[in-house]
């Protein structure tokens, strides 16, 4: 797999790749197993929170290589392949290491048992009262904090 193939043709995902270059963060040619096992960890950030399943080729294939990874996989907001709200309603088995959620955790994360972070500390008091948004106390100067595992 191609990890630019699958970013596709949109301006969005092109300037995403853009900057993820201008920062000279690497882009594997191909994804394997033992590619992921050069590294110390890898970044799942494959779909956004508007994903919806069935996933289709050639994630399928990206799904499994994450699910059977030999280091820690992180997932950017949503572990790539759930349910934004009902998590793993594909039936995949991938379950990152760690997930970090942007602005407040997702309904898909109460399905979640590793390490969790959130990363919200901008959003305003107004914007959380609003949508009834339960936000973590964020300690100093920090943009994130560790949650709590779920009880």
């Amino acid at each position: 797999i191609n990890a630019e193939y699958m970013g596709g043709r949109l301006p969005l995902f092109q300037g995403l790749v853009a900057s993820c270059r201008q920062l000279q963060i690497p882009f594997l040619e191909n994804i394997s197993r033992e590619s992921f096992a050069q590294h110390q960890l890898v970044l799942d950030a494959i779909f956004g929170f508007s994903f919806a399943p069935p996933i289709r080729e050639p994630f399928v294939q990206a799904i499994e290589l994450l699910k059977d990874s030999p280091v820690p996989v992180v997932s950017v907001d949503i572990p790539s392949g759930w349910d934004v709200e009902r998590g793993d309603t594909a039936a995949t088995g991938f379950t990152p290491h760690m997930l970090v959620s942007l602005t407040a955790p997702k309904l898909c994360a109460e399905h979640f048992r590793g390490i969790h972070y959130v990363g919200g500390r901008f959003v305003p008091p107004a914007l959380a009262e609003k949508y009834n948004l339960e936000l973590p106390e964020y300690p100093g100067c920090e943009p994130c904090v560790l949650l709590p595992p779920p009880v």
